[in-house]
């Protein structure tokens, strides 16, 4: 009898070579190759206890995508819908790979309906490139964008860096006081003369990375880079957007500024 985790493997590589050829069977890490000379366990420590949530409506997709990181070793739910994704979500994953493309009930709508329940990354998957579909993506509370076709490997570094960062985030200064404003870094809550600033995900994740670096400036691709994980080409833009939304949620209780530009160079935390 062939062992189930070799099947596995032969099955995986045929559902690469039936997909478009950005799917490619060079993707697969080379422990899987390995495995056929009986070198098959392999999985890092960094994958265990780790759940994922992939949500897509095209199901080999999902069978592909699921069949790669079960072998890499994390506990893998689907959801071919965001009705069912609502459900499953309730499992509390540890990071969400979402479809934006699906009928009834888009990628955009399950993210804007679950962000304030959920803490975990959120990652979008969509062939769209324009800019103002990241934009919204990541305001309604996104975490990164992933383009169709993908690389699996990117598609693996880029879920390995969420995850990465999520572990670091929970070693950190439980607060900051600074004129007034109160940022309390364990239950990522933000107030202003004891009065709650409503922020995004993403605009927290911004304003936590500045403020726990005052002084320091940071060029907005490294903003991006830190707070949305991996490269952040091109969407490095966005930053602009939220920095502004940011100082404005802030303005409707202060006239304190926290946040400098440097003309030139990027933004910096006011010490």
């Amino acid at each position: 009898m062939i062992p189930m985790r070799r099947c596995n493997k032969f099955a995986l590589v045929s559902y690469l070579h039936c997909m478009s050829e950005h799917y490619l069977a060079e993707d697969l890490p080379d422990e899987y190759n390995n495995s056929i000379t009986g070198q098959e366990e392999w999985l890092g420590d960094e994958a265990m206890g780790y759940e994922l949530l992939f949500v897509d409506d095209d199901k080999a997709l999902l069978k592909m995508v699921q069949g790669y990181f079960e072998l890499k070793g994390y506990q893998v739910m689907t959801a071919e819908n965001g009705q069912e994704a609502l459900e499953k979500i309730k499992q509390n994953p540890d990071l969400i790979l979402l479809d934006i493309n699906m009928p009834h009930i888009n990628g955009i709508e399950v993210c804007r309906h679950i962000r304030d329940k959920i803490s975990c990354p959120i990652l979008f998957l969509t062939a769209r490139v324009e800019e103002q579909d990241r934009i919204t993506g990541l305001l309604s509370g996104g975490d990164d964008y992933i383009l169709k076709p993908f690389s699996l490997k990117e598609l693996d570094a880029r879920i390995v860096a969420h995850l990465k960062r999520e572990e670091r985030h929970k070693i950190r200064p439980e607060y900051r006081f600074k004129n007034g404003l109160m940022i309390d870094y364990v239950s990522k809550k933000v107030q202003i003369e004891m009065e709650y600033v409503e922020l995004t995900k993403l605009e927290y994740g911004i304003l936590e990375f500045l403020s726990m670096n005052p002084g320091q400036v940071f060029e907005k691709e490294r903003i991006y880079e830190k707070v949305c994980g991996y490269e952040g080409e091109g969407d490095s833009r966005v930053v602009t957007e939220i920095i502004r939304r940011i100082r404005k949620k802030l303005a409707d209780f202060t006239e304190t500024e926290y946040i400098e530009t440097v003309w030139g160079m990027g933004y910096r935390w006011i010490k």
